[in-house]
């Protein structure tokens, strides 16, 4: 394939727009994406140039994406990067999007608790204990003697 992929790391700079199509859910958002150098003069970090990206986002990452992110949180998205330019008013204007095939926090700058979205129910499939990883099946001699575990609490990003 004759696509080029990227992974930017950078900050949502604006809120997630969502929209219900024909062809399935799309949202986008605008990606700032801020380079740092080490300045040996100044002896700090430095910001560089800031550049802005559309990202595109269809079907339940749209949702996901829609449901998760606020401007300012730090994200990482990869997908397929496409250059376009166009002529408005007379005027030549160059965008860059991209297509995201993934997208989550940046846990560098703080934490995130994962919750499974939802699937919609169907009525021919059959239902299934979710298996219980905590435990061995059968129980341990020492299972009778153990407090209870407590599930964990999901930690605010900041």
């Amino acid at each position: 394939m004759n696509e080029t992929m990227v992974c930017a790391v950078g900050r949502v700079a604006t809120q997630p727009v969502y929209r219900e199509m024909a062809s399935g859910p799309s949202a986008r958002f605008r990606m700032a994406v801020t380079a740092r150098y080490w300045d040996r003069e100044k002896n700090t970090w430095t910001d560089g140039h800031t550049n802005f990206f559309t990202v595109w986002a269809n079907r339940q990452l749209a949702t996901n994406t829609a449901a998760s992110l606020t401007v300012g949180e730090p994200v990482i998205v990869q997908g397929r990067l496409k250059v376009r330019t166009d002529v408005r008013e007379g005027q030549s204007w160059t965008s860059a999007d991209i297509d995201a095939v993934a997208i989550g926090h940046d846990l560098a700058w703080g934490t995130s608790a994962f919750r499974r979205a939802g699937k919609p129910e169907t009525a021919s499939a059959p239902t299934q204990p979710e298996p219980n990883w905590e435990a061995p099946p059968g129980g341990s001699p020492d299972s009778a003697n153990a407090p209870a575990q407590q599930p964990p609490e999901a930690a605010a990003l900041t």
